[in-house]
Order: structure tokens, then C-alpha cells, then sequence
């Protein structure tokens, strides 16, 4: 699949942020800015992002592991289901501190995930009405922040962000 320049200008690639939140490394990337939105320039991007499209390949085609990572309400969806669909890990709310410096610490918190989903499917959880509803409560917040890395054992091979 090759992507040509017309489409990454349809589909909007070539808008960039406001002008106040820039870095000044990006300043080769950067065609000129109109209406205080920065333009890319697509010349040096599609030679990047075809560079990038080869990486993944050849990750994918050594089974290596990719995480796709999507917090903004427009690519939550599609994050989700792209990455549910290739059977890799992901991200589409809100990204923890410590997720890949401290993996040690999110792996006790995948545990803990699946040992409460464990004493749901075994119907053994707290009885006492408090104590259940704290239980769901618990249950859903650890599936909202890492239920996209639930099956995830080490660090991925490679991050795939869309901001």
C-alpha cells in the first residue's frame, strides 16, 4: 500500500498545531503557517511516513509487538478497533505515568485485573453491597486505563502514537 501526496493533503495530514505550541526542532518540517495553524511540509513527510510504513512491516511480519496508543476523542475508536483487529496491545484513554519506565509496577496492576475478572467469572466476589460496588468500581477503572494492555507481558517492540 503506497500513499501519495494528494491523499495525505485530502485527508488533512498538512495541518499541523497552533503557531504558540511549536518546538523549534520541528522547524524542517514546518512548510509556513496560515491562519496561526503551522502547514507541514508534505515533501519531507510521505518520504518519513513510507520509511516508517517499512518498519512496521517488517515488525509485523516478525511477530513483534506494537503498541498503538490514541487518547484523543477522534482516534479512540479507531485506535480500539485497528488494534483489537491486528491483536495488539493499545491505549485510548488516558495514559499512565510509569507505563513504560515502570512496567514492574503495571504488571502487578494487570494481575490485580485479572485476578477481580477472574472472581467474576467464578461469581466469587464481595457479597456485601459496599464492598460490591467498590469491587465494580475498581474493576471498571482498572479496564478504562489498561484494559487495551490487559494481554500485554514485556515492553512492545514499538509505539504507533496518533495525537
Amino acid at each position: 500500500m503506497s500513499v501519495t501526496m494528494r491523499e495525505m493533503l485530502e485527508a488533512g495530514v498538512h495541518f499541523g498545531h497552533q503557531t504558540r505550541f511549536w518546538n523549534p526542532k520541528m522547524a524542517p518540517y514546518i512548510y509556513g503557517h496560515r491562519n496561526k495553524i503551522h502547514i507541514i511540509n508534505l515533501e519531507k513527510t510521505l518520504p518519513a511516513f513510507n520509511e516508517a510504513m517499512k518498519f512496521i512491516r517488517s515488525l509485523a511480519a516478525k511477530r513483534g509487538t506494537i503498541l498503538m496508543i490514541g487518547t484523543k476523542r477522534q482516534a479512540r475508536e479507531f485506535i480500539a478497533a485497528e488494534a483489537q483487529r491486528a491483536g495488539m496491545p493499545y491505549v485510548d484513554s488516558r495514559w499512565l505515568g510509569g507505563m513504560m519506565t515502570n512496567f514492574k509496577t503495571v504488571k502487578t496492576s494487570l494481575k490485580n485485573l485479572k485476578d477481580m475478572q477472574a472472581q467474576v467469572e467464578a461469581g466469587t466476589q464481595p457479597a456485601i453491597k459496599k464492598e460490591a460496588l467498590l469491587f465494580q468500581r475498581d474493576i471498571a477503572k482498572l479496564e478504562k486505563n489498561i484494559g487495551g494492555i490487559q494481554d500485554m507481558t514485556a515492553l512492545p517492540d514499538a509505539i504507533f502514537v496518533i495525537d
